[in-house]
């Protein structure tokens, strides 16, 4: 549990949204699904170097906002085209209303 460190504020991701973080100099989007899940990623497209932040969350996939490719939150793999590769996926904890992400990709994807 060390390596968790705190994002954000649940508050401050609003049920079906995005929110950009830098966590140690490392871009990472913590998304907050209508089902009341937290997931966070790795905030750049693999197919083009964007900020997924930007992009629309529906259920477990945020889709980038420039080509339409989109990502399950909760493995990262690509669930459409353009992109093939995965994005990283990391780890969440909700404690004490606060969202804490492990900076150790779950999918073993690095960046």
């Amino acid at each position: 549990m060390t390596d968790f460190v705190r994002a954000c504020a649940a508050d401050d991701v609003a049920k079906g949204a995005a929110l950009a973080v830098d966590l140690a100099g490392t871009p990472v989007v913590v998304v907050h699904t209508e089902d009341d899940g937290f997931y966070a990623a790795y905030d750049e497209c693999s197919h083009a170097a964007v900020a997924l932040s930007e992009g629309e969350v529906d259920g477990c996939t945020l889709e980038c906002w420039l080509h339409g490719s989109r990502f399950d939150l909760r493995t990262g793999a690509p669930t459409g085209l353009p992109a093939t590769e995965p994005v990283p996926v990391y780890p969440v904890e909700v404690r004490d209303g606060d969202v804490y992400v492990s900076m150790t990709p779950s999918n073993g994807v690095t960046r």
